[in-house]
């Protein structure tokens, strides 16, 4: 290929899956990520909002995932999500709920609400404190009863995949979404030898050599580059707010313990003062008793002699 391109950036990835052309790539991407989880494998899909290069070269595009239907009438999201943001795991929920809704109209029954899954392809980590890179999201109870079986959500963290060897058709789907951008076309690996991947290179080298496309891929990445600047800016941001604050509350923490410390202090001086109160009016009472007593001693007459009583 002339440049190398990365099919993660948007608007090939709406290419790659969104395109009529390549409706069967869909199909089987779909099968690979959700397998065993449908009831029978995808056969056929429409796809609700294909992808139109004229759209993309007059920057227009807004939508880049890819909304399908199949034979039955469940429902499929598939989107691609470079950067994290604080309210991405709110928006992925949003996104599948807004979908489930939206297959009925007012006054139309429950009953036409069909399984829809999302899958969403992330470049960066957002559960750091799971070790596996595949999470599967759905309605359940704590003891793993599913409460509707109606499909549900699917994260795949491309930051935690690595396979050496492909052993399934997930894993050769992530690892080409990873790694294809590096491919030399002209000597592909041995897990890249298959119709599905091959027809996949050809959409990549389609927006390397058309000049026209490559531009539109150059624009969305500058997009990219621009939204991750500003990202990484409030990121900055936040974390010397934090900073401040964690700064402002130990200071507040410490004055406070201060604080404390002279209000412990002035109680102590304030008892020793009551004990030193006590103390002396202890003192002045025994100093009272003594008096009194002497008083009592120097009352008393003096004993006559028996001699000279008789």
């Amino acid at each position: 290929m002339r440049h190398p391109i990365d099919p993660k950036v948007d608007c090939v990835f709406k290419a790659l899956l969104g395109a009529e052309a390549n409706r069967d790539l869909l199909i089987h991407f779909l099968n690979a990520i959700l397998g065993a989880e449908l009831p029978r494998p995808i056969t056929a899909v429409e796809i609700q909002n294909p992808y139109n290069e004229k759209e993309f070269l007059d920057d227009k595009l807004t939508v880049v995932d890819v909304k399908a239907r199949d034979a039955t009438g469940q429902m499929y999201q598939v989107e691609v999500q470079l950067l994290n943001h604080r309210d991405l795991p709110a928006r992925i929920l949003y996104g599948w709920a807004d979908l489930y809704s939206a297959q009925i109209k007012e006054g139309e029954s429950y009953r036409k609400l069909r399984p829809t899954y999302a899958i969403w392809l992330l470049g960066q980590t957002l559960l750091p404190d799971a070790p596996d890179y595949a999470h599967v999201f759905r309605m359940r109870d704590p003891h793993g009863r599913v409460f509707l079986d109606h499909g549900g959500i699917w994260l795949l963290e491309l930051s935690k995949f690595a396979a050496d060897a492909v052993e399934t058709e997930q894993e050769r789907w992530l690892k080409f979404f990873k790694e294809a951008e590096c491919l030399d076309e002209n000597a592909l690996p041995a897990w890249m030898q298959t119709q599905e991947m091959r027809r996949a290179m050809n959409t990549l080298k389609a927006f390397s050599e058309k000049e026209h496309a490559y531009h539109a891929y150059q624009a969305r990445q500058n997009f990219l580059r621009e939204q991750q600047s500003i990202q990484l800016e409030f990121d900055d941001l936040r974390a010397e707010v934090e900073q401040a604050r964690a700064d402002a509350e130990q200071e507040r923490a410490a004055k406070e313990q201060e604080r404390a410390a002279k209000e412990q202090e002035r109680a102590a001086k304030e008892q020793a003062r009551a004990d030193a109160e006590q103390e002396r009016a202890a003192k002045d009472e025994a100093l009272a008793e003594i008096a009194r007593l002497k008083r009592l001693l120097a009352d008393q007459p003096e004993p006559s002699d028996p001699e000279t009583r008789s």
